[in-house]
């Protein structure tokens, strides 16, 4: 007879969990669970379609430039569509913000819920046709106004986001998620189609052995920023010098920063001097979730969670990672202000 323990028959899905929590909440109506249950049908959506993207020949460029100057793929225009049309079936959002969309993007009448979100639908798309990880990354805000939205909807402090997140399609595909109450992974089970608990309460450690980030750019880097990179590479008390690990994923790269400890940036440079990351749906999902584990977020001067945002695809400096390495970098800046 086959062993029937490796069968969970009380597992934690995502929808499970989500459904627990928000009825923990006070005033919860279930609006909040309808939305993330659309971004987990659009994301299954999408790891498919990673995964069969050489079959389907949704490899390589889709022939334009996003609204950030990036070359859109055909996977970053299919992963914005299942987001789009998810989102606005589930009757939660009244308006969203996407990489891939100049304008804000309004929910019809008639399906308008209390929700903004605001989403990277492809994080790291220029991966693709090398088959590296990618992922999805998204923030949610209440509305904050009425009547018809408008961008001020959007255009909220990180410490209004009610939920963040990112999926990683990796190896597997795995969701990070938090509703404010602690960071937790689940991981895509393609036998049964349910994102299942695989880690509870996760916590990045106080310091990590890893910094992350394109060395490339050095010769743009302000003197701080080089000067922090040569302790790391060359320590003065005579300690082992830190890994160096850049994957140009941002999920990929945050994802072991998060399972390893250490840092990750995305400073400001010459060539870049308000930074590369875009605020609202890079920035700010990940700063939350990052310190939902007990980590550390800033852009160099202020905490990124603070920042009051006055653009659509506002760009901003990224410091995130273990807090003592990034409170370590932190003195490098100040010692140089």
């Amino acid at each position: 007879m086959s062993d029937q323990s490796a069968f969970d028959t009380d597992v934690w899905t995502l929808t499970r969990f989500i459904i627990e929590t928000g009825r923990q909440a006070k005033g919860a109506t279930g609006e909040l669970t309808q939305l993330i249950n659309a971004i987990l049908t659009a994301v299954k959506a999408i790891s498919c379609a990673v995964r069969k993207a050489g079959l389907a020949h949704l490899q390589g460029l889709a022939g334009s430039v996003n609204v950030t100057g990036d070359d859109v793929k055909k996977l970053d225009v299919l992963s914005n569509v299942l987001m789009i049309n998810m989102l606005q079936a589930s009757y939660g959002s009244c308006c969203m913000v996407s990489e891939e969309n100049k304008e804000l993007i309004v929910t019809p009448k008639d399906k308008r819920g209390k929700y903004v979100v605001c989403f990277d639908p492809l994080d790291g798309s220029s991966n693709i046709d090398c088959l590296a990880s990618i992922g999805t990354i998204f923030a949610i805000y209440k509305r904050v106004t009425d009547g018809e939205p408008t961008d001020k909807d959007a255009l909220q402090a990180g410490n209004n986001i009610v939920c963040a997140g990112y999926t990683l399609y990796g190896s597997a595909t795995l969701m990070a998620i938090s509703t404010g109450a602690g960071l937790n992974f689940f991981t895509l089970d393609p036998a049964i189609g349910e994102f299942i608990l695989t880690e509870r309460n996760v916590k990045i450690k106080q310091k990590g052995k890893i910094y992350s980030l394109n060395e490339g750019y050095a010769k743009y880097f302000h003197p701080s920023i080089n000067e922090y990179l040569e302790h790391k590479k060359y320590p003065e008390d005579g300690s082992s010098p830190y890994g160096a690990r850049y994957v140009g994923s941002m999920v990929s790269d945050i994802h072991r920063t998060i399972a390893y400890g250490g840092i990750f940036m995305y400073p400001a440079n010459e060539k870049s001097p308000k930074g590369k990351l875009r605020l609202l749906y890079e920035c700010n999902p990940i700063a939350f979730l990052i310190e939902q584990a007990g980590g550390l977020a800033s852009t160099g001067f202020q905490r990124v969670l603070d920042i009051q945002p006055e653009e659509l695809h506002q760009r901003v400096p990224f410091v995130v990672g273990s807090p003592d390495d990034v409170n370590e970098f932190l003195t490098f800046v100040k010692k140089h202000q």
